[in-house]
């Protein structure tokens, strides 16, 4: 009891402190009028006396939270202090109106606060809790019968209202209108003390009676605060609530509760809309639903139980939301309620075992919220939080028969999507109507068919895909009337709803297999319904493309899904029509977007993705040679037949590619291993099958394309370059098949004759690309790219790792006429062909052509002492000093040819070899030699240089040639 009491002190003094404030401040301003009339009298301004006499305007008004209740007597003006003109006083504000207060620092009066306010209410606790001591020490001292003692306590309260009363009556005598407010408080919680301690604490009267005493406290409360003001409507919002706890009991009768709570919550909330206490209202809501969630508690509850507490969650859940007039926090507070009397209505269902009854009484609730939807657009929300409920609760229904599922599921339709549905006819729609007509039908098809594991396996079920059409027919005719509208995302949003729930229809009768072609279908239809409307709406394009991707990832994720994989990795041995129909299928929307797309964006990646479903269908039905050729075909047939399908051309490529990776990655292995010094054998090449089959066509694909596409690339951009390595890689593959060397020893036997006619070969091509042949023009960047490989391939494989001077390279048996002046002449006419074809590079070429000829001399004479094995002879004295004589006469040469051609490049290079050739002759040859032979050299080395020297001051002395 002393919680209760002190509670009412509380809100008693919480209330006092803002009318505080509200006095202190009219005070402070006419006591700062009367020190400014006293200002302008001492200064002699009387004419301005009459304005500062009137009290200061008071502030805008706004809606008082009170009505008046007692008439404010005048306080006694202050002595004039000169002859004034009566001025008439300031108008009083009107009753419904309450002054605004201006921001201003907060002051503290000690005196005012505790010698003028709290003790009247003080006062009026005092006396309550002097009730209350009152019945309860004649209870406890025996003076008096319990019946005496009852009357006398409810005598004292009903004359604490009868002072009230008075007090009411005689405010102009009281003069402070708090005098009956605490009297009345005072007295209603003395009747509630009296209640409370002859019921429950001394059992004096029943339990019932106590109850129905109570509220009659209760309702006496509101009335009164008709009449006293807020503290009755305090004691009547605590008492109220409180009432059936301080009676307490055993076994409550919940029907009986459940209409005491329901009057009061919904008196109060009257009294509050009434007295322009929207708080009273909301404090009394908030009371209502907390005693809900108690009384959830009790269990075992009968039919009349459910039923009463039903109809009190609906009045809590809709009716009184929609009648509580608050403007700050309406929406919320309705979707609370609504929250809140959902969710406490789901847990009656569910304590009444899902009988016919509590479901009737969620539906009433939902028909209540989507009635006061129809009056009040505020309160649609609410109807949405809770559908969402009761969607859940429908899906955690444990074994539901079918006809009752039904039942509750085309009610739950009928209430939160055929409403919103109306809405939309009418016109007088918003967004949460047209998300609900979208989303509640679609939410209740995927419960049901997780409820009864329709999708599990392949079986008919007639009647799912009857309900599930019946469904579709709710967001079909919601986008079929947004149709002309301007919300795309509304329209789309109940277009993918229909979409899916036809989907789901098909599915439960339709195999698992049959997916793409019922998914297909539906995103091709959709596509062409969208076909004008792709460009402008981007959600109605998403519409579309996610019906295209869902008919696309249905084709893999079904019952064949191994087998047609397998044959996209591996390739088929048999022919599966149906794999490549629903592949085909799966592309139908890709292919319709690819058509009616204007963006180049997506138009590109329709096109690709549509091009990958086609080899997909085709890989179903044709082995991967016969897969890739035709591919590649295909990728002709766009080139030359249907030009702008670029990025469908790439697709084809990227897909021929993937076949074409691993024969590439095997030369690309062996031919890393063979710049390492390892003869590349046959067996470590691709097959001659996967070549041709593989390589080849992937070179003829990526030769034909020829990217133009604005979307992407400014400029078109033609692959044949990327076609050259691919096409290299083929040569290369079919040329080894000529030699066919297997082993060690027929790399020995035959390697150098297969790089020599290897690199004569790719000069010639170079020679081809420069000159052009048929109707492809010359191109003299491929000519110098084969040429710079013939050249690199001649040095890296020739002069380093298998040269003939220490490689057991077989070269011929015939002096001159070998295969070692083959491939010296053959890097000579490489080199000779890039000299004519890039004439800047002329002085360096021209080195690089002294010092081949000079290592092919070098050669040709160690085969003349060795035969055809170089190595296998060490060098004789003879073949050292012939080698000196070879330098000397090359050296003359070049110098005849610098002259003959006026080029200094070539004349230098004779000084350079002359130079060695003198310095091994000094250093290395005259070492080993004696008599009439050491002579000899000397001689003649003597009298090249003199020659030499002699010839090139002559033509010093003509005229230099521009280099």
């Amino acid at each position: 009891m002393e919680w209760f009491l002190a509670l009412v002190l509380f809100a008693l003094a919480f209330y006092q402190r803002e009318k505080l404030r509200t006095l202190q401040y009219r005070v402070e301003s006419l006591e700062g009028a009367i020190d400014h009339v006293l200002a302008l009298l001492r200064e002699g301004k009387g004419a301005d006396v009459a304005e500062a006499v009137a009290p200061p305007e008071p502030a805008k008004a706004k809606a008082a939270s009170v009505p008046v209740v007692v008439k404010r007597s005048s306080e006694p003006a202050a002595e004039p202090v000169a002859d004034l003109p009566p001025q008439p006083l300031a108008p009083e504000p009107e009753p419904e109106q309450q002054l605004e207060e201006p921001a201003r620092r907060f002051a503290f009066d000690f005196e005012e606060l505790f010698g003028r306010r709290l003790p009247i209410w003080a006062g009026g606790v005092t006396l309550a809790v002097a009730g209350v001591l009152l019945v309860r020490y004649s209870i406890e001292a025996g003076l008096l019968t319990p019946s005496v003692r009852v009357v006398l306590s409810f005598l004292f309260g009903l004359g604490l209202l009868g002072g009230a009363e008075a007090a009411y009556r005689n405010a102009e005598r009281v003069g402070d209108e708090r005098v009956c407010q605490a009297l009345a408080g005072a007295g209603l919680a003395t009747l509630y003390a009296g209640f409370y301690l002859a019921g429950s604490q001394y059992d004096l009267i029943g339990q019932t009676v106590a109850f129905l005493g109570l509220a009659v406290v209760t309702a006496a409360a509101i009335g009164l605060s008709y009449r006293f003001g807020l503290p009755s409507a305090v004691l009547g919002l605590v008492g109220g609530f409180a009432a059936p706890a301080l009676v307490g009991g055993e076994e409550a009768n919940l029907p009986l509760l459940a209409l005491y709570l329901a009057l009061v919550t919904g008196g109060l909330t009257q009294t509050g809309n009434r007295q322009r206490r929207p708080w009273l209202g909301l404090g009394a809501l908030i009371g209502g639903l907390g005693w809900g969630g108690l009384l959830l508690t009790t269990g075992g509850m009968s039919g009349v139980d459910i039923l009463a507490l039903g109809l009190y969650f609906v009045l809590l859940g809709a009716v009184l939301p929609a009648l509580l007039a608050t403007e700050k926090l309406e929406r919320p507070l309705r979707l609370a309620s609504a929250a809140i009397a959902s969710l406490q209505l789901a847990v009656l269902v569910d304590e009444g075992g899902y009988s016919a009854l509590a479901w009737g009484l969620y539906l009433l609730l939902g028909g209540a919220l989507a009635w006061f939807g129809w009056r009040k657009a505020e309160v649609r929300p609410a109807g949405a939080m809770a559908a969402t409920i009761g969607v859940l609760l429908l899906g955690l229904w444990p074994a539901p028969p079918e006809a009752g599922f039904a039942t509750v599921a085309a009610a739950l339709a009928a209430i939160f999507a055929g409403v919103p549905l109306f809405h939309l006819h009418t016109r007088s729609d918003q967004l949460v109507d047209r998300l609900s007509a979208a989303l509640v039908p679609l939410a209740l098809c995927i419960t049901m068919l997780l409820t009864f594991g329709t999708l599990d396996s392949d079986s008919l079920r007639i009647v799912e895909a009857l309900a599930c059409l019946a469904l579709a027919a709710l967001p079909g005719a919601a986008a079929w009337l947004l149709w002309n509208r301007e919300d795309a995302v509304s329209l789309a949003s109940n277009l993918t709803s229909a979409a899916v729930l036809a989907a789901l229809a098909g599915l439960c009768v339709l195999p698992n297999m049959a997916s793409p072609f019922l998914l297909g279908a539906i995103g091709a239809g959709l596509c062409l319904l969208l076909r004008r409307r792709l460009q402008g709406a981007l959600p109605l394009a998403a519409v579309a493309w996610a019906a295209a991707l869902t008919a696309l990832a249905s084709v893999p994720v079904s019952d064949a899904m191994i087998r047609e994989m397998d044959a996209l990795v591996t390739g088929t041995g048999h022919t599966d029509l149906t794999g490549m129909l629903r592949w085909l299928a799966g592309a139908a929307p890709f292919a319709l977007l690819a058509h009616l797309e204007r963006d180049g964006l997506r138009r590109g990646i329709a096109e690709s993705v549509a091009a990958l479903a086609a080899f997909a269908a085709l890989a179903q039905v044709l082995p991967p040679i016969a897969l890739v050729w035709t591919a590649t075909a295909g990728v002709l047939a766009l080139r030359w037949r249907i030009p702008g399908r670029d990025m469908a051309m790439l697709a084809l490529v990227a897909a021929i590619g993937l076949w074409a990776f691993l024969p590439l990655v095997d030369w690309t292995g062996a031919g890393a291993v063979s710049l390492a010094g390892d003869p590349f054998l046959l067996a470590s090449l691709p097959s001659l099958r996967s070549t041709l089959g593989h390589i080849l066509p992937f070179a003829v694909a990526l030769a034909a394309v020829r990217v133009s596409e604005r979307g992407f690339l400014k400029a078109p951009v033609a692959l044949g370059w990327a076609a050259l390595p691919v096409a290299f890689v083929v040569l290369h593959v079919l040329f080894k098949q000529l030699f066919a060397i297997e082993t060690m020893t027929g790399f020995r036997a035959a390697g150098l004759a297969e790089r020599t006619v290897f690199e004569a070969l790719l000069l010639a091509l170079a020679w081809g690309a420069a000159k052009g042949f048929g109707r492809v023009a010359a191109d003299k960047r491929v000519a110098t790219g084969l040429a710079v490989l013939a050249l690199a391939h001649f040095a890296v494989f020739t002069l380093f790792w298998h040269n003939p001077l220490f490689a057991p390279q077989a070269v011929g048996p015939v002096p001159l006429a070998n295969l070692a002046l083959a491939a010296f002449a053959v890097a000579i006419a490489g080199l000779l062909s890039l000299r004519l074809w890039h004439p800047r590079w002329r002085v360096w070429i021209d080195a690089l052509v002294m010092a081949t000829a000079t290592l092919g001399a070098i050669t040709l004479l160690r085969q003349a002492f060795a035969g055809s094995y170089l190595p296998q002879l060490p060098m004789s004295q003879a073949e050292d000093l012939l080698r000196s004589l070879v330098g000397i006469v090359l050296a003359v040469a070049f110098l005849l040819i610098g002259s003959r051609r006026a080029e200094r490049s070539w004349r230098v290079g004779s000084l350079v070899l002359m130079t060695g050739t003198a310095i091994k002759v000094f250093v290395f040859d005259t070492a080993g030699l004696e008599g009439l032979v050491r002579i000899a050299s000397f001689v003649a080395l003597g009298a090249s240089l003199i020659g030499i020297g002699w010839f090139y001051s002559r033509q010093l002395r003509s005229e230099p040639s521009p280099q």
